[in-house]
């Protein structure tokens, strides 16, 4: 019996990789980056009310012209929100804002305030090696040209703020080649956790002792391993990766977090 991950593999071989599913991140040049800064504003247009008293959302069209970004982010932005729960579509009418409720992202941002920066690293690392693994079954030729070039990124950044947007990238791209939009979604909602202010402290510490190298070199391994279709040795090689990262943080830069202060 084949497997899901197989399944979806055969599915989209000939195939544009957004078909899959109308919730994915795009995976194509600047697309991503399109879809995430659509999603941001998305995100906060609802929380402010934007869309009035009936919660109605403008056709994409429109969505797309007010945030300068093309129909097809506004459509990836739109499933991930319907993914978390922040919108509903009812086909013949609209898309309309859900009932006000705590959406994923802003759960784990109430969470963030009573957590610290190894409890975020254990939560990436419950979530960050299944979406290598899944990533090795799903990737397209060109999610995985596009991770290559984001572990390049991360190995020749000049600065910390630099290497930090490298990282992201190719962490987020990862995700990405999932093509699970809730898996996509809550890496997002941890990743924000991460971009918290507390962690400056610890990025610049990882960053000066010069473990930059390595962890670019990491990079590298995981997207072989993915070009590779190798599940579980891309997932072997994701958990490495966040593992050490995890105890050079706890080593060099929140000593204390290990023992709960």
């Amino acid at each position: 019996m084949s497997s899901l991950g197989e399944v979806r593999t055969r599915r989209g071989a000939g195939h544009n990789a957004l078909a899959l599913s109308p919730g994915l991140i795009a995976t194509d040049d600047d697309s991503l980056d399109s879809a995430h800064v659509a999603l941001q504003r998305l995100r906060d247009l609802i929380g402010s009310e934007r869309f009035g008293v009936d919660g109605r959302l403008p056709p994409e069209r429109n969505l797309a012209d007010e945030l300068g970004v093309s129909r097809r982010a506004v459509r990836q932005a739109l499933g991930t929100l319907e993914a978390e729960g922040r919108i509903i579509r009812q086909q013949g009418r609209g898309t309309f804002v859900a009932e006000a409720r705590p959406s994923a992202s802003e759960l784990v941002r109430e969470l963030s305030k009573l957590t610290n920066p190894v409890d975020t690293l254990e939560a990436r690392l419950a979530i960050e090696p299944m979406q290598a693994r899944l990533a090795a079954l799903r990737a397209t030729p060109g999610d995985i040209d596009k991770l290559f070039e984001a572990a390049e990124a991360s190995r020749v950044a000049a600065d910390p703020t630099s290497y930090e947007k490298a990282d992201a990238a190719f962490h987020r791209r990862v995700a990405a080649a999932t093509r699970n939009p809730l898996l996509i979604a809550i890496f997002e909602a941890v990743m924000e956790t991460a971009a918290d202010g507390s962690w400056r402290h610890g990025r610049e510490t990882a960053h000066c002792i010069n473990n930059q190298a390595v962890y670019a070199a990491a990079h590298r391994r995981i997207a072989s391993a993915i070009s590779a279709r190798n599940a579980a040795l891309a997932e072997d090689a994701m958990r490495a990766h966040l593992t050490t990262i995890q105890q050079r943080l706890i080593e060099y830069a929140f000593p204390r977090a290990a023992l709960g202060d």
